[in-house]
């Protein structure tokens, strides 16, 4: 369906391939791709949009398979006028397109603590939709508020209580683009700040295929907790650990593959189609609920439509 488009100071992209902007490198295209110049460009676009005109709001792409068919959507990718940091006090506050490792980055200069953020891939509006977490840390943890466009083109403020956070989860509605976040976060040390980071990315770099096509973990932990990086982390309910008790380490679809490194990595070896990611992470469901009887969750978000046999 061809909708016509009010004019935009950002960019309006028709029918705009996404492969290149997921990590996983596969995607159809969307009806449009819209990168507004800032949030009074997004705010006219979406007040002019006919209602039935489905927004889907993409951050950098790290935990997202966008189906070979493409998205009927408008799809909002926030850029440069989005990734601003300021830092007032204990409050740091963050466009959605700020990076979550820069974000830790530059709390820790300030002597604010939210390393957890260092480790996780993507940007600060993938991480309050997803409740991010890791070393028993969560955004939900530091939020104090977020603005939002809503679908009707209103500029509104959400609070926790608005978004509900829970594992991975939290109740943005449909439509809504999250374009900035404030945090409350702990005092700490510069320096120790500092090396703590230091140690969290040699960890995972020893433990995660970074160098790998891939989108962070590709299911939840059935426990309903992320790792916390503490000697007496169990791992009975990890994803990770059922999926290698079922084994599935380093199993292949096509050119899709569950990482030999971590088993709850997917990765896309070269070529893969999302179809083959998205059916090899079926098949580790599967696998998975026959050998354990534990049903595993996505984490990594699946839109859009699949294309005909």
């Amino acid at each position: 369906m061809t909708h016509s488009y009010p004019p935009v100071r950002g960019t309006l992209t028709e029918n705009r391939l996404l492969s290149d902007l997921t990590w996983l490198r596969v995607g159809g295209p969307a009806d449009a791709l819209f990168q507004p110049a800032d949030v009074e460009d997004l705010a006219s676009l979406l007040r002019a949009l006919a209602p039935s005109v489905a927004v889907f709001p993409m951050g950098v792409g790290s935990n997202l398979i966008v189906r070979d068919g493409g998205i009927r959507a408008v799809v909002v990718r926030m850029g440069r006028g989005f990734n601003h940091i300021e830092i007032d006090g204990t409050r740091v506050t963050a466009g959605v397109a700020a990076l979550d490792a820069h974000v830790a980055r530059k709390a820790a200069t300030e002597g604010l603590d939210l390393t957890f953020l260092r480790t996780i891939p993507g940007a600060i509006g993938g991480a309050v939709r997803m409740n991010a977490g890791c070393y028993g840390s969560y955004i939900a943890d530091v939020f104090v508020s977020a603005k939002a466009v809503t679908r009707r083109g209103d500029v509104v403020t959400l609070t926790a209580d608005d978004l509900n956070f829970r594992y991975r989860q939290t109740d943005l509605p449909a439509g809504w683009v999250l374009v900035e976040a404030t945090f409350e976060a702990p005092r700490g040390a510069p320096d120790a700040l500092t090396s703590l980071m230091e140690e969290q990315i040699a960890k995972r770099d020893a433990t995660q295929p970074t160098h790998e096509r891939s989108a962070g973990s590709t299911f939840r932990n059935p426990a309903g907790f992320s790792s916390t990086g503490r000697d007496d982390d169990t791992h009975e309910l990890k994803a990770w650990k059922v999926i290698e008790n079922a084994g599935m380490r380093g199993f292949s679809l096509g050119k899709a593959r569950m990482s030999e490194k971590h088993p709850n990595f997917l990765i896309n070896t070269g070529g893969a189609s999302a179809r083959e990611l998205e059916e090899l992470g079926e098949l580790v469901r599967k696998k998975v609920y026959q050998t354990s009887g534990i049903q595993l969750e996505w984490e990594i978000m699946r839109v859009g439509e699949t294309t005909p046999d």
